[in-house]
């Protein structure tokens, strides 16, 4: 029998260092509590023509969803923080989301339309998924400075200026909410169709490549 020394190797290195595992999850929790208090929060003056289901919103009432909806953005903004300084300290961010280009991008989508797109190594992102991650990192940050302007309008008034008023506030808040809410629907749907890159973001380790002409007894 013979051992891919390599292979185990690097199935020993994690992935994914522990402190990124542990915010990511949280920043999943802390969304999700934003959103779905949200949905609450709009239902009680509805931009649009529709309102959310009550069975999938937060808070049960307008004073209940706004508590859960404040705990929510706490979390998500301590959690960031400390998922920032990680990201400094180590340098992941720079090595994972970088480089990226429009050229990268509309290459990694053609392979990815052809069916010839690899997803060998899940400690590498594509192109594809880091033009992703940028722009959810970007929708995030415009989703809680609109949503300080909403919160505190008159301690803001510069930012609140700057998205055009406190109204525009309330649409720019609700369209990065329905953003950043395709972009959880679409990033759930990759890993159910790629199971290993969830195994990973659990365990922090990828799964070890069987050796060459190995079978199992």
């Amino acid at each position: 029998m013979q051992f891919d020394l390599t292979s185990l190797t690097e199935h020993r290195k994690p992935l994914h260092p522990l402190w990124f595992r542990m915010t990511h999850w949280i920043n999943a929790l802390a969304v999700l509590i934003m959103i779905m208090s949200g949905w609450r929060i709009y239902n009680a003056s509805p931009l649009l023509d529709f309102t959310f289901p009550r069975s999938i919103t937060l808070g049960g009432w307008l004073g209940g969803a706004l508590q859960w909806h404040f705990a929510g953005m706490w979390l998500f903004v301590l959690n960031g923080l400390l998922y920032l300084i990680f990201s400094l300290v180590t340098g992941r961010t720079s090595r994972r989301l970088f480089p990226v280009s429009a050229r990268g991008i509309l290459n990694d989508t053609r392979l990815a339309f052809t069916g010839r797109l690899t997803h060998s190594d899940p400690g590498r992102y594509n192109q594809v998924q880091r033009a992703a991650y940028l722009f959810a990192i970007l929708d995030l940050v415009i989703l809680v400075l609109s949503g300080l302007v909403l919160w505190k309008s008159v301690q803001f008034p510069l930012l609140r200026d700057l998205l055009g008023g406190y109204e525009a506030a309330r649409w720019i808040h609700f369209l990065s909410m329905a953003v950043i809410a395709a972009f959880a629907i679409i990033h759930i749907a990759m890993a159910v169709l790629v199971p290993k890159t969830l195994l990973t973001m659990i365990s922090g380790r990828s799964q070890p490549r069987r050796p060459a002409g190995h079978t199992s007894s």
